[in-house]
């Protein structure tokens, strides 16, 4: 079987990344609940649960993505990540679909699950390039990410639409293989400095 289609766990100190499972279904619901409405992804809930694990089938069975349960240090659910729009051929991924419980938001949870995807996307998959979206308003998640070292690629305008029927800007940014061991550094060094809060 190709890494690509294999389901993986990444643990670090803070976090591991678990395979996602129909069981986690209830503890997923429950950790999100008092997110609210995203700018940067579908926050699934109570009455579309179902349907968002539905829509991650049938892009894993596609090949074009491996989801992620995401556990704190203390094995409890914490929110959900997965790699999408993979591609084998091109050597490229995104990671996305991330949300988070708040209690877990702002700590060394995004800054460890990010470390970990990256490193399995370049130093496993052999990936060319990894890429991150998110709404172009959701100013929180634009400095996020541009904090893991990031570069901006552009602005995709009238990208998606809402659920909501609000057609969204997409701001997309990437990491470069040859980027990698720089952004590694600077991953650690954040850990680093997380650590000694």
């Amino acid at each position: 079987m190709s890494a690509w289609r294999e389901a993986v766990t990444l643990s670090g100190r803070h976090v591991t990344l678990r395979p996602l499972a129909r069981s986690d279904r209830d503890a997923i619901v429950a950790a999100l609940a008092d997110v609210g409405p995203s700018l940067a992804t579908i926050v699934p809930d109570a009455t579309t649960v179902d349907g968002w694990y539905d829509a991650i089938d049938k892009q894993v069975a596609a090949g074009r993505a491996l989801p992620f349960t995401v556990l704190d240090a203390d094995g409890t659910v914490a929110g959900v990540t997965r790699f999408l729009r993979m591609n084998e051929a091109y050597a490229r991924v995104e990671i996305g679909g991330t949300v988070y419980a708040p209690r877990v938001q702002r700590t060394g949870v995004n800054t460890e699950a990010k470390r970990l995807l990256l490193t399995h996307a370049f130093d496993i998959l052999g990936c060319q390039c990894v890429q991150l979206r998110t709404n172009v308003l959701n100013r929180a998640s634009r400095a996020a990410i541009e904090r893991l070292g990031a570069r901006l690629d552009g602005i995709l305008r009238g990208h998606m639409v809402t659920p909501d029927g609000e057609v969204r800007d997409s701001a997309v940014y990437s990491i470069m293989a040859q980027e990698w061991p720089q952004v590694r550094r600077n991953l650690d060094h954040l850990l680093v400095r997380e650590d000694r809060r």
